[in-house]
């Protein structure tokens, strides 16, 4: 199997008047910080806080009626958590789903009351997709990956599908690479409507396994990373995501914790946009000047989620 924009135009379809199709917003301020024209698409204003929900609830669309009968099992720090919570609820299905013993009180929260159940597992010893398997297999569950799955890719792709038709003229297109979903669909919509367009994907220096598998041309494992982006502390790319990003990405930019954590506070008291530390990864490569792109370039910036903690924002805004 493969990815093409065929799959995601049919996820719009699905997805249609069953999730928000989210803005894109302009900042004076932004642009003038970065000297480029940005456009953010608002994906912190999206159905459950983040993208997620949009390769969820296609993968939940695309079930027999006899599977979703089942319910289905995932495995998630938080926004797919929150994202297949609320695709279950949306299809009238049950969720169970695996989260690290130490993941965000705030999606903890939200994940339960979309009405999933929610196992702990632990992030430092426990492998949570065999974790989730072995669940899925006791309870004759369906499994929702995260991101490694064509029709969860599909789904995340609608944001650039969005995008592009709100603004059809951009010389670069930027997301957040955790385990790779999202810009393998956003990737996949970008290189065939423009195949000139430049595509970066952005880390923390600290979770670089993307960075680091895309130089050595295969997948390679990171010891999990203490980075304040949650939603990206993965230790390897996506075996069925990595193959696509590698195809199309031109390459992916690192930003430090530091450099998050000034980019949520720009976003927050400059653009009023609240954005989770993940969520503003990218728009942290633009305003920290890693973008290598001439002045007034323009640039769309998937702002990924919104799901932030307040004692963590809290902390952000005081600087």
């Amino acid at each position: 199997m493969s990815l093409s924009i065929d799959d995601v135009h049919a996820a719009a379809r699905g997805l249609r008047n069953r999730i928000h199709r989210t803005p894109v917003v302009s900042c004076q301020s932004l642009d003038d910080a970065t000297g480029f024209t940005v456009f953010l698409k608002c994906e912190n204003l999206q159905r459950a806080g983040a993208f997620k929900i949009r390769g969820a609830l296609n993968k939940l669309l695309s079930l027999s009626a006899e599977e979703r009968r089942r319910g289905v099992v995932a495995f998630s720090s938080g926004n797919h958590a929150q994202g297949v919570a609320l695709a279950a609820q949306m299809t009238e299905t049950t969720s169970i789903i695996c989260m690290p013993s130490d993941a965000p009180k705030l999606k903890l929260e939200a994940t339960r009351r979309y009405g999933a159940e929610v196992v702990f597992y632990d992030r430092q010893r426990d492998d949570r997709e065999a974790v989730a398997r072995a669940l899925a297999e006791k309870t004759n569950r369906v499994l929702v990956p995260p991101y490694d799955d064509y029709a969860i890719m599909a789904g995340q792709g609608t944001a650039a599908l969005e995008l592009f038709q709100d603004v059809p003229s951009l010389d670069a297109l930027l997301t957040p690479v955790g385990g790779g979903g999202l810009m393998a669909g956003c990737s996949v919509v970008a290189r065939t409507l423009f195949p000139g367009i430049q595509i970066f994907g952005v880390e923390t220096d600290t979770a670089n396994d993307t960075y680091l598998s895309l130089r050595k041309g295969e997948r390679v494992t990171i010891p999990p990373p203490p980075t304040i982006a949650d939603g990206i502390r993965l230790t390897t790319p996506g075996a069925l995501t990595f193959p696509i990003v590698k195809a199309n990405v031109n390459d992916v930019l690192l930003v430090s914790d530091d450099e998050v954590r000034e980019a949520v506070r720009f976003l927050a008291l400059r653009a009023h946009l609240v954005a989770e530390p993940t969520g503003a990864v990218a728009a942290a490569a633009v305003l920290s000047g890693r973008l290598p792109l001439a002045p007034g370039a323009r640039v769309g910036v998937v702002l990924s989620g919104g799901n932030v903690d307040p004692d963590v924002l809290g902390g952000i805004l005081k600087g």
